[in-house]
């Protein structure tokens, strides 16, 4: 007689929690909440981890390369979250970044059978992206086994990709063939194989640690401000306008008539309230890849130059 498999962790059945239908309300919610306290704690675990990865991310970005994010279902659906969150965030370029979903724009709403069994599908949206040496690809799936989620992982690195790979199962194919495994050990989950719960909170908070890691390390923010932040709505206008003031000390006004100038980019208003001229500003934010300290230090160093002279 054929042995059965023995369950990945995320799938097991826990006696912690094989009561759980019949426990009082509260009860259910505190073990539940003990779940997101565990699943912060596996991240904090796996941060030499994130670190690595993120100072590698960061050399491909640096030399022009694309971000791209590949996953299926729930881990996908995180996984496209993070990646379209650092558009109006850090104003990271569209063209800069890729979204592969199973099952495409459709699993971003609904569950598409058999998606992520999909490895074909996932190794022609490699080639067809053209995805090489100079991009950087985040493969993510809690059980580190999913067809579609691995197949990307694979082609992208046999193309010269980096590769890193976070799944909430140790020793899995996903995490032993990535450049940077991330491995997320949150185990069993209170309602046994919905990793939506402790995995997913744990795939989520990795992500955002690691794709803003590697947006501070590229000059994305500055004293703590989203000084690359699309004002895209209102809300985002204002925050723009917060932001200059509280750096720079003028009145609303100029930091409005700045801004204007700057087309709305916060890192050039924010030059040319320091009484840069536009073009100064343009070049140096160029010179310096974007990054507002390295250009201030740059105009800093010219204009003591000129004293100089």
């Amino acid at each position: 007689m054929a042995r059965m498999e023995t369950p990945l962790e995320t799938e097991r059945p826990s006696p912690r929690y094989s009561g759980i239908d019949l426990w009082s309300p509260a009860e259910i919610l505190d073990s539940m909440i003990e779940g997101q306290f565990a699943a912060v704690a596996a991240v904090h675990a796996a941060r030499p981890a994130l670190e690595r990865a993120a100072l590698a991310i960061e050399e491909r970005l640096r030399a022009g390369g694309r971000l791209v994010y590949a996953g299926a279902g729930t881990s996908g659906r995180l996984a496209v979250q993070d990646g379209a969150e650092l558009m109006p965030t850090f104003s990271w370029p569209a063209e800069r970044l890729l979204l592969l979903m199973a099952g495409g724009d459709d699993a971003l709403l609904r569950a598409v059978e058999g998606a992520e069994d999909t490895a074909d599908e996932a190794a022609a949206l490699i080639y067809q992206h053209r995805i090489g040496d100079k991009d950087a690809l985040i493969a993510v799936a809690a059980s580190g086994t999913t067809p579609f989620t691995l197949a990307c992982l694979r082609e992208a690195g046999a193309r010269g990709a980096l590769t890193v790979g976070i799944a909430n199962n140790p020793d899995t194919p996903l995490l032993n063939e990535a450049d940077h495994p991330v491995c997320l050990d949150t185990g069993a989950e209170p309602i046994a194989g919905s990793t939506r719960m402790k995995a997913g909170t744990a795939q989520r908070v990795a992500l955002t640690l690691l794709s803003s890691l590697v947006m501070i390390r590229l000059g994305r923010v500055y004293e703590g401000l989203m000084v690359d932040v699309q004002p895209s709505n209102r809300k985002l206008v204002r925050r723009s306008e917060a932001i200059l003031g509280q750096l720079t000390g003028h009145s609303r006004e100029h930091v409005r008539d700045a801004l204007r100038q700057a087309k709305g980019s916060v890192k050039l208003a924010l030059l040319l309230l320091e009484g840069q001229s536009l073009g100064e500003a343009q070049g140096a934010l160029a010179e310096t890849g974007g990054d507002l300290r390295a250009a201030k230090t740059l105009l800093e160093g010219r204009r003591t130059q000129k004293k100089r002279a």
